[in-house]
């Protein structure tokens, strides 16, 4: 440097001074100095501020060089900030304002041309096109334009909607319950106050901070650096807590393991059903009148389950696999009323067209009849199709008028579904347990979990556990072995946990679900919640947090004590885990630590943060 050639004394002086005030403060130092007739003096020192690339590398450079050790390296680094290494988020340079917020869904920014629908994602997907796509709401029939998009914005729905869900499993960005945005899906149109927004147009959407920008804002790309592989080996290696993912595909269970899970927690088998190939047989098992026409309809799935199953297996082996029976109420896989009803109505549209099109074939026939070339009228479609489709969304609409419930998330659902229509759950235990065994026959060594929804009463789990013996046995005989699996239940019902010891002589493991349990120990509606009054009661400090971000310990929390005490003195030793979102969130994960947890899952881009968080709870807790 210019200082060192020109004042080498003074230079190296200062140099000492930057080492001694490190080793004292065992941090970077931010300090200022200067130089009075060829003296250099100090005038103050403080820690200094860094982003977390900075903060990581540091910590490493730092134990490497014997001013600190690891733990006093894990300790300096707060678990949140890794957010910036593993989304990619906007310049903190841009100073623009955003035209309208929603609920930060899932992390991370993203930019791209708003999109109305998911087919149009898809094609213009296809062309390397970067696409935000915009709906009021998500349904799985939109999972393609998932695929397709860099992120999602809804202006509907909560952290736990279709959308914020499968964006967070697929690690895509995605703001919902933007209220501030008037979607109309039919004009390709989103108003925001004075602003609007038409397809075609650039938008940029942050799902960390719920912030929707028009036109493109400048971002900077995530940064996956040895130094923080190196981190959280180190966190890995002092944390008791072991860090699960939540993945419901193949793919997602490979993401998981770039990310360093240790199994998967939650595998939810509604998100396999998704596929284009796959909605239309759920769809004709939903909408069949009799349990043989089910029964057909499943058939068809189940060899499809197996190999999503087997395939999840062996990208997770030797790691431990939980699988969620069917938890969703069945028309979260139909199309809504309002849509049904609108595309009834343009199908009689269309078959009036085709008979006026017939009258003026018929008419132009008859006036031409004498010419040799005689113009010809072409029909648009076959009728009949028409009709066929009609019969076919009637059929559907009826059904879903037939399944309407006032409160679906306390309604016909979980386990009190699979007890209704057995031939569901059958189907999956079977799908589960055969692709166990072909993987146990090619010498996988793996450890599948069943895990029933919504449980309330040991009975409940009774029934479910008679048709997984029955099953095993079945399966055992055709593939000539024994088979290794466990039988859990979800904890997401205030009664369960209060009954947990009862249901702990049937369960072999439980798993709390969060964001159900919370939902019911407040009595609030997630969505209704986030989007009308949580915030007001955050500001006015009825409540300090948001409980579904922040796990409440005072309600929520003494209900998992009880229900963990409960458990394991039914069933000493009892694997007992969380599930819900809580899972991923630091303070929460201290928590679980001090409950003696054996585990937390979470969505896979924030399993490097609880990794981090496990290891600080251990570290905190020891002292």
């Amino acid at each position: 440097s210019v200082m060192a050639e020109e004042m080498p004394k003074l230079h190296s002086e200062l140099t000492d001074l930057r080492r001694k005030l490190e080793e004292h403060y065992k941090e970077v130092q931010d300090f200022e100095f200067t130089i009075e007739k060829g003296t250099l003096y100090c005038l103050q020192t403080r820690n200094g501020k860094m982003n977390a690339a900075a903060l990581v590398r540091s910590s490493v450079e730092m134990e490497k060089a014997g001013l600190i050790d690891k733990r006093q390296a894990l300790l300096r680094i707060n678990p949140e900030i890794l957010n910036q290494l593993l989304f990619p988020r906007l310049d903190p340079k841009n100073h623009l304002k955003p035209v309208a917020k929603g609920l930060p869904a899932s992390p991370g920014a993203a930019v791209g041309i708003a999109v109305f629908d998911a087919d149009r994602a898809e094609k213009l997907g296809r062309t390397g096109e970067r696409i935000i796509l915009v709906r009021e709401e998500t349904k799985p029939e939109d999972i393609h334009g998932f695929f397709a998009s860099q992120g999602i914005l809804t202006s509907r729905g909560g952290k736990t909607s279709h959308a914020a869900v499968v964006a967070r499993g697929m690690g895509k960005p995605c703001v919902s319950g933007a209220e501030g945005i008037d979607i109309d899906v039919h004009l390709r149109l989103a108003k925001v106050g004075d602003f609007e927004f038409r397809e075609g147009d650039l938008v940029t959407i942050d799902g960390t901070t719920g912030s929707v920008y028009l036109g493109e804002v400048s971002m900077i790309e995530a940064e996956f650096s040895p130094e923080l592989e190196e981190i959280l080996s180190w966190a890995d290696d002092v944390a008791r807590l072991q860090v699960m993912a939540n993945a419901d595909t193949p793919e997602d269970a490979e993401r998981s393991l770039k990310y360093g899970a240790m199994g998967i927690g939650l595998c939810r088998t509604e998100r396999m059903f998704n596929g284009v190939e796959r909605l239309p047989i759920m769809v004709e098992m939903i909408i069949a009148d009799t349990q043989e026409d089910r029964k057909a309809a499943l058939g068809k799935l189940l060899p499809i389950q197996r190999e999503d199953f087997k395939s999840i297996f062996e990208v997770m082996a030797p790691r431990p696999v939980t699988i969620r029976l069917l938890d969703p109420p069945i028309h979260e896989f139909l199309p809504t009323e309002r849509q049904l009803v609108e595309e009834i109505k343009e199908l009689h549209n269309l078959r009036d067209i085709i008979k006026g099109m017939r009258v003026l074939s018929d008419a132009v026939s008859f006036m031409n009849h004498h010419l040799e070339g005689k113009p010809k009228v072409e029909e648009p479609t076959d009728p009949d199709l028409v009709d066929a489709v009609i019969n076919k969304k009637e059929t559907m609409l009826k059904k879903v008028r037939a399944l309407f419930e006032v409160n679906p998330m306390l309604g016909h659902r979980g386990v009190r579904l699979g007890l209704t229509f057995p031939e569901i759950y059958e189907m999956q235990i079977r799908a589960i347990l055969e692709a166990a065994a072909e993987c146990q026959k090619e010498g996988i060594e793996i450890y599948p979990e069943i895990m029933v929804p919504q449980v309330c009463t040991a009975q409940e789990l009774k029934r479910v556990k008679e048709w997984v013996e029955e099953i095993r046995i079945s399966v055992e005989s055709k593939y000539g072995l024994k088979l290794v699996f466990k039988f859990g239940s979800m904890l997401e019902v205030v009664r369960a946990c209060m009954r947990a010891d009862n249901l702990a002589e049937e369960a072999e493991f439980f798993s709390f679900g969060t964001n159900d349990l919370t939902q019911a120990t407040f009595s609030f509606s997630r969505e209704d919640a986030e989007n009308k009054f949580l915030p007001m009661y955050n500001m006015s400090n009825i409540l300090q947090d948001n409980p579904f971000e922040v796990l409440d310990v005072k309600g929520v929390g003494r209900l998992m004590k009880q229900a963990v005490k409960w458990g394991r003195q039914q069933r000493p030793g009892m694997k007992i885990g969380i599930c819900g979102e809580h899972g991923g969130h630091p303070a929460s994960i201290i928590f679980c630590h001090q409950i003696n947890l054996s585990y937390v899952s979470c969505s896979g881009p924030r399993v490097p943060i609880a990794r981090l968080a496990a290891a600080h709870a251990a570290l905190l807790n020891s002292e």
